[in-house]
């Protein structure tokens, strides 16, 4: 239920995302906000508050990770190590969480260690760069080109004054500046079919991968009653699927990641499935395969997600996605009821869904070395995928800064 409300919480924000709030802006109100209730459920007189507190501490944590990339700032040919990046810290994070617990054996004082850290985090937060597409969006130019100058700075380009101006912005991301004098409508999304085509194929993948991957996690018996090293290997696992991802993301393509991690996943459950009880090495090698496998494949969803939804509803589009992906999350234990019907039943299910989550990628163009696309012109009249990789446009000539 929490994975669900935190779901519609970051679609009521995920507009404000774009307007009129932007997502720094939103990105540091939910952080503050779960800074301050997980450091109050520290203090929580009854378990019942607890509950509560920690309920709306999960609201605003589908918005921190969505909003907490931004990758307009980052070129075409870096955006998937940025993102594995980010995905590996909160693999790091819960190998980290698996070992101050513990230490850390008295509850309160563990929730206090956790949260804490997250309200020291806004003072750096404050630095972040807002979106240079979400200035654009907002008619504002200036702040636009100053931001822009703050990112050249950063990146060692001095005296960036004389060449980064309002005017060579301008001419440089003219077409964009025109496409936005029109307000982009959500209803706008009704009248682009490749869109929608993205975001029904984005959606019914991430559905079958969190089914499966959840359907893995929640119900590794065999790894023990130890729940301090289950989540350090968790997070292992996870933290080599994700690195492993990003060599295939640049050898390979973000389809051909998706499909081959998927595929490789659903195998392996399928095997584990009609392996014998006495077999206990290899059927823990096989669930630890598909449990990173899934993770690999999620590591490609994310990126490949990020390249073919368009800036301008970016936040919004990413949330819907989200929804099915929390869908298949609330689904994966429920599955489990059907054991009492058959012991292999629900590993089928989960075996079979995650090869439908390769099947479905199919249809996507591919997007490695591609420039973002920044409006829904650009999907409908594939404007950016009809270029050649090497032919520079305007979104790098301005990130080059």
């Amino acid at each position: 239920m929490t994975s669900h409300c935190a779901t519609t919480y970051f679609l009521i924000l995920g507009p404000g995302a774009v307007r009129p709030f932007g997502r720094k802006m939103v990105y540091l109100w939910c952080l503050l906000q779960l800074g301050n209730v997980d450091t109050a459920a520290a203090f929580a007189p009854t378990f019942l508050i607890y509950c509560i507190l920690r309920f709306c501490a999960g609201l605003s944590v589908m918005t921190i990770m969505i909003n907490s990339s931004l990758s307009e700032w980052t070129m075409s040919q870096r955006k998937s190590v940025g993102i594995v990046l980010i995905l590996s810290s909160y693999s790091i994070g819960q190998m980290f969480l698996g070992g101050l617990a513990f230490a850390i054996r008295k509850w309160y004082t563990l929730q206090l260690a956790v949260s804490v850290p997250l309200l020291v985090l806004l003072f750096p937060s404050r630095k972040l760069v807002e979106s240079f597409w979400w200035l654009i969006v907002t008619n504002q130019l200036e702040k636009g080109v100053k931001e822009l100058r703050r990112v050249a700075h950063i990146n060692g380009k001095k005296n960036i004054e004389e060449t980064l101006t309002i005017e060579y912005v301008k001419s440089t991301i003219q077409k964009e500046l025109d496409a936005v004098q029109t307000k982009p409508s959500i209803f706008h999304l009704f009248h682009a079919p490749k869109v929608i085509m993205r975001i029904c194929c984005l959606s019914f993948s991430r559905f079958p991968s969190a089914v499966s991957f959840y359907g893995l996690v929640l119900n590794l018996q065999h790894l023990g009653s130890n729940i301090f090293l289950f989540q350090v290997l968790f997070g292992a696992i996870t933290l080599t699927a994700s690195f492993l991802s990003l060599w295939t993301l640049n050898y390979m393509g973000r389809r051909t990641n998706q499909i081959f991690f998927s595929f490789l996943a659903g195998v392996s459950i399928l095997v584990n499935t009609f392996l014998p009880q006495e077999m206990q090495t290899l059927r823990v090698v096989l669930a630890t395969l598909g449990i990173g496998a899934v993770s690999a494949a999620s590591t490609g969803s994310a990126l490949h997600q990020i390249e073919l939804l368009h800036t301008v509803f970016r936040s919004t589009l990413g949330g819907i996605t989200t929804v099915f992906h929390r869908i298949g999350a609330m689904l994966a234990p429920l599955l489990m009821t059907l054991l009492g019907y058959s012991l292999r039943l629900p590993w089928i299910i989960y075996g079979v869904i995650t090869l439908l989550a390769g099947l479905v990628i199919l249809p996507l163009p591919e997007t490695r070395n591609q420039p973002l696309v920044n409006t829904l012109q650009d999907v409908e009249n594939n404007t950016k995928y009809s270029r050649k990789v090497k032919q520079e446009d305007t979104s790098t000539k301005v990130t080059q800064f």
